[in-house]
Order: structure tokens, then sequence, then C-alpha cells
């Protein structure tokens, strides 16, 4: 069972997914509009199931607001189908993007997924102690703790599996779908731009101008390369 807060607008969208969620085993929680905090409700909440229409503050906002202090896991549940909405949703921190109308089944599947890759990584018994040192960040793959200048950063479990990635992968360019397969899973079948989008949100955390990055460099057409000359 996944606790889920349903932030929905539409009183007969938000009865039917509630009735269908709940009947799929899930626990619904539903707010219908993005005024005030979710503080409260973030604490017993397992997963954010977000439309972007809202009175008050709307989705993106929400999952800006969300993402400043909690890494759970957001989905967008919007009939909004244009790319730069799905764009604009997956940079302000969603895990994945669900255009209406989407049948309950669909969505279980999707926040199973979700749940299921938002999980902490596990630490790893067969990697010795110690930090790797990529000029000013370390990374300890025992511990799964990233540290810039010494600070250690707070990652969400799709970023640490993210610079996992690149970092074991250094100078090498990975594609998206590479990406997907070793941050996210296997047979997640979403849009690929959701790499994107963590990348951007990573580069926040550990490059020195996020505008300008240098150390995960963008390898137009084909992925990402973490770029060991600009880290050392």
């Amino acid at each position: 069972m996944v606790s889920i807060l349903f932030i929905e607008d539409d009183p007969a969208v938000a009865e039917a997914i509630t009735l269908g969620l709940n009947r799929l085993g899930h626990n619904v929680s539903h707010r219908p509009d993005g005024n005030g905090d979710f503080d409260d409700a973030l604490g017993a909440t397992d997963l954010v199931l977000l439309d972007l229409g809202l009175p008050g503050a709307d989705g993106y906002e929400i999952c800006r607001r969300i993402r400043t202090r909690s890494s759970i896991p957001i989905i967008i549940l919007t009939a909004r189908s244009d790319d730069i909405d799905t764009v604009a949703g997956l940079e302000a921190g969603a895990d994945d993007y669900v255009v209406k109308p989407a049948s309950p089944r669909v969505l279980d599947a999707r926040i199973k997924a979700v749940v299921r890759r938002s999980a902490p990584a596990t630490t790893r018994p067969d990697v010795a102690p110690g930090a790797e040192t990529f000029g000013d960040l370390e990374l300890d793959r025992s511990s799964l703790q990233v540290r810039k200048a010494g600070t250690l950063l707070t990652l969400t479990p799709t970023e640490l599996r993210l610079i996992l990635a690149l970092t074991e992968n250094p100078g090498q360019v990975l594609s998206r779908r590479q990406l997907l397969s070793a941050a996210w899973d296997q047979e997640y079948l979403g849009d690929s731009r959701i790499v994107d989008a963590a990348v951007q949100r990573l580069r926040g955390k550990i490059e020195d101008d996020p505008a300008v990055p240098t150390v995960i460099e963008t390898v137009r057409g084909f992925g990402y390369r973490f770029n060991t000359g600009s880290a050392r």
C-alpha cells in the first residue's frame, strides 16, 4: 500500500481516481487546491499525485516548494500534453509525468515504479570504504555520501544513483537510455527527458555555476559525460 496525497481541483476526477486507487490497495487523501503548506500531510505520505492547474499555487510551484525540503516521490497528473509542460514539470522536480485521462491501473503501475526507484540506494558491501575525489567533489560509495568542498550534499535517491552511474564511467558518454537503466530501472517506459531534468537538478548541487556546467558535460545527440578533466 502506498499512502498518496492527491492534489486535484476537479471533484469528478478526484473522486474517480481516489476510488480506483483505494480499490487497488492504496490509501489516498485528497486536497482540492494549492493553498497553504503541506508539511503535516507530507509526514504521513509516501507519494504526491499532483495536478497542474490548481486554485492558489499551481502544480509547478507546489512541486518546487516540496523539493526544497523533501525528496518524496512526485507524479504530475494533468491534461496538459505539450512538450513544454512536460519539461517544466520534470525540471520543477517531478519524478514522472502522466497525461490525463489515465486509468487507475496505469497510475498504479506508475506509482509502484516511482516508489521503487525512489527507495534509498543501498550501501555497497563490495566497495572498500574511502571516498573517491573528483576535484572538490568527494564520493563515498560505501556510505553513499557526496560532499562538495567538504560540505555533505543532500541528494534525492535518483540524484544519488545518477552521480554513481556517471562516476562509475568517468570520461565516457552515457546515453539517456543507459542512464535510465542505471538510475531508474530497466522497466521504465516514461519520457527520457526525465534524465535531462534530473541532470539539471544534480548540476544545481555539484556545479560551481550550473548555468555553465563543466562537471557533467552534455554531448549533444548522445547523452552526458562526467568530465574528469574539469573535476580534477
